[in-house]
């Protein structure tokens, strides 16, 4: 059985993919404008790297690959830039500089494992009960993509859900998680 070799078609890749990778980018970020950037960080990313492009994915495959990454550095980007801004002490007691942070002096070891188990412990309690207060379809809906990583086709499937429908429901599910997180967790 021969395998069919994909080609690229740079010059149609708004036309047939920019709706796709903007849908798809939406419902993980949740903001239209990182959504349009990061699309079109994507397609930038596969112009120079098209010489690398073997054929033995789909194009729309192969632009989605690249496009996960560049969430996923979008979000190490923003964790990164939270982190920094949070990490906040006083080392300079004293003159011009007094209350600002020489990060190169940060102690490694602050939190020990011990806290970190609590504290993971806490924000999986915190999240189950936020699960929990979703609408039943939307809870198990989350579960199966999110948790147990079941696939689209896999969970329409079982649900009688088209894919469309599934999408909309997690990008709900997201929300209302999000919501109740940030008054659940992130504000106690």
């Amino acid at each position: 059985m021969t395998q069919k070799i994909h080609k690229l078609s740079p010059n149609d890749w708004i036309k047939l993919h920019a709706d796709y990778l903007f849908n798809y980018t939406i419902s993980r970020v949740n903001n239209h404008e990182v959504a349009k950037d990061l699309v079109q960080e994507t397609f930038f990313a596969g112009l120079k790297a098209k010489d690398n492009f073997q054929g033995k994915a789909s194009e729309r495959t192969w632009l989605i690959s690249i496009l996960k990454r560049k969430i996923i550095d979008h979000y190490r980007k923003i964790n990164s830039a939270k982190a920094k801004a949070e990490v906040k002490m006083n080392f300079y007691s004293d003159g011009e500089r007094e209350g600002e942070w020489i990060e190169e002096r940060v102690p490694s070891s602050w939190v020990n494992n011990i806290e970190k188990s609590i504290e993971n412990e806490e924000l999986s309690v915190a999240l189950e009960k936020c699960i929990g207060n979703l609408p039943k379809k939307y809870a198990m809906v989350f579960r199966m993509k999110t948790i147990q990583d079941f696939g689209t086709e896999e969970i329409c499937k079982e649900l009688n859900i088209t894919s469309s429908n599934l999408w909309v429901i997690i990008h709900r599910a997201r929300t209302q998680l999000r919501k109740c997180m940030e008054v659940n967790w992130f504000n106690n």
